[in-house]
């Protein structure tokens, strides 16, 4: 039955299709990349010019999945891109998975400005699904005291 005072949780089908596949089966254009390989992508941009054609690329899919999102913290550089990043798909689909709270994203930020607004504009437009997968339970298992927030929890963010 669970504890009273906790709200249930239906379990995860392993075989139910993800967000990002029901969009594809919907006629979206959906592009699915790791947070970090996105980042890495940008600062080549900022190299060799090519900034403003790769943010282009990522605000063209109907929806962008960012995977993995504020694993670690941030240089100033990336900070600046995931804004910028962002802004520019405002009203557009994008979905975030990551295995912080939202909450935990602000330290991750070298400037408290840049967190603020562009965790403002993805939190306050967005809804969060809590998935708890067995992947996620086996992680729980053996980090029992050690988790933090999303006790192993999967956290997306979708917009």
């Amino acid at each position: 039955m669970g504890h009273p005072l906790r709200p249930r949780r239906r379990r995860q089908d392993p075989h139910r299709p993800g967000p990002g596949h029901l969009a594809v089966r919907q006629g979206a254009h959906v592009r699915f990349a790791k947070t970090s390989r996105i980042l890495a992508d940008l600062a080549g941009g900022h190299a060799d010019r090519t900034w403003e054609k790769r943010v282009r690329e990522l605000v063209r899919p109907d929806v962008l999945i960012l995977d993995d999102f504020a694993m670690r913290q941030l240089s100033a550089a990336q900070a600046d891109d995931l804004y910028e990043l962002v802004s520019e798909r405002q009203g557009r689909s994008l979905i975030i998975t990551s295995n912080r709270t939202p909450s935990d994203w602000y330290p991750l930020f070298p400037n408290p400005a840049v967190a603020e607004s562009l965790l403002d504009r993805l939190i306050n437009t967005s809804h969060q699904v809590i998935m708890n997968g067995p992947e996620q339970a086996a992680q729980e298992a053996h980090r029992h005291d050690q988790i933090g927030k999303t006790g192993g929890r999967r956290r997306e963010t979708w917009q």
